[in-house]
């Protein structure tokens, strides 16, 4: 890793998101930080993830032993330090020198797991090799080429990954205004090429064309419009791992995931960076929830940035939750050091919020503990 994650150790990151963003502008480029917090079209689900928050309420018991206060989990089978993941956020690079092997060391260091990004700014092997003994889960963007798509999962399989991710929110990638507006994509600036330029079927098909270029060819096959359930049959074949299907919004999608054998969902829209207008996580949870019962694991995304949040998510039918954007400002304002406080801050605030509603463990939260707002 580079020197400068190690120059940036000891500096504290802000406690509150609001400050921790502000503090995270101050430093990035104001393209780069504009990507990072923008959502697409007019960000109504931008808001929306966040208002849908408010609207629902912690109903507290008090009078209970609250001195011992357990975070611990289990995610998909393995002992997890809390109910959070490190969500797959891309091109980690263009927010800090040592991008996804800072979060991935500081993953493993708090004892939570990570999910690497299709798009990072570092290949998946090397990013586990940061990750150690870190629990670690591979996120594809289905590329149009089954090969190279069975190549990415044999590679993660091979570097230790225990689960595979697949973005299904992503046939085209969504209107997002302000990015266009600056004219800024780090993709197609080839900020997130380190999958392809290491992957083997990849680099077969550019020894086939003399000239391509590494990024010039990504952008061919990284969009698969044509996507669909049929497609994972080929991920089945290719690895013996569970298979995750990120961005289910809709009952009907989660009940079809089921009857496909997916292993778990996360209910996600993208942050808020897809389709403009379309509804909260939040509210979409509680409905795929009724829809397939306990089924299938339930994983939430989009719009955490507390405690508070965290607990409302694992109320209304979540498992455990993915962290995006805190952890990306954590590590843009002060590297490994950076993402290793916010995940502390995050679950600081998480044990104080269990033990002022009367819970003692993760395990002890239960529909009944929150409240539609009237």
């Amino acid at each position: 890793m580079s020197n400068a994650g190690v120059e940036t150790q000891i500096k504290t990151v802000p406690i509150r998101f609001a400050d921790l963003e502000h503090e995270a502008k101050q430093l990035m480029d104001e393209k780069v930080f504009t990507y990072a917090q923008s959502g697409a079209g007019m960000e109504e689900t931008l808001r929306a993830n966040r208002e849908a928050f408010g609207s629902w309420k912690i109903v507290p018991k008090f009078m209970k032993d609250v001195s011992q206060i357990h975070l611990n989990t289990t995610v998909q089978g393995q002992e997890a330090a809390a109910p959070i993941l490190l969500a797959p956020v891309g091109m980690q690079g263009i927010a800090h020198p040592d991008g996804e092997l800072a979060s991935a060391q500081a993953a493993d260091a708090q004892g939570i797991p990570f999910i690497a990004s299709t798009v990072s700014s570092y290949s998946l092997e090397e990013i586990a090799e940061a990750n150690g003994n870190g629990a670690r889960w591979f996120q594809l963007y289905f590329p149009n080429d089954i090969d190279i798509a069975a190549s990415f999962v044999k590679r993660a399989e091979a570097a230790g990954y225990s689960a595979i991710v697949i973005t299904v929110d992503t046939p085209v990638v969504g209107n997002r205004e302000r990015d266009r507006a600056n004219n800024y994509s780090p993709l197609v600036e080839g900020h997130g090429a380190a999958n392809y330029a290491a992957d083997p079927v990849f680099q077969q098909y550019l020894e086939a064309k003399p000239g391509a270029e590494v990024l010039e060819e990504m952008l061919q096959f990284f969009y698969r419009p044509g996507f669909n359930w049929e497609d994972i049959k080929h991920i089945r074949d290719a690895v013996d791992l569970p298979i995750y299907i990120k961005g289910i919004l809709h009952p009907d999608d989660a009940a079809q995931a089921v009857e496909h054998g997916i292993d778990g969902i996360v209910v996600s829209n993208h942050g808020g960076r897809q389709l403009d207008g379309c509804i909260a996580t939040l509210d979409a949870l509680p409905l795929i929830k009724d829809r397939i019962k306990d089924s299938i694991p339930i994983f939430f995304d989009s719009g955490v940035r507390s405690g508070p949040d965290i607990v409302k998510a694992l109320a209304l039918g979540a498992d455990a939750i993915l962290l995006g954007r805190p952890y990306l400002y954590g590590l843009a304002v002060a590297g490994i050091s950076g993402v290793e406080q916010v995940i502390e801050n995050v679950s600081h605030d998480l044990k104080t919020t269990l033990a002022l509603s009367g819970i003692t463990s993760i395990q002890e939260i239960h529909s009944g503990l929150v409240r539609k707002a009237d």
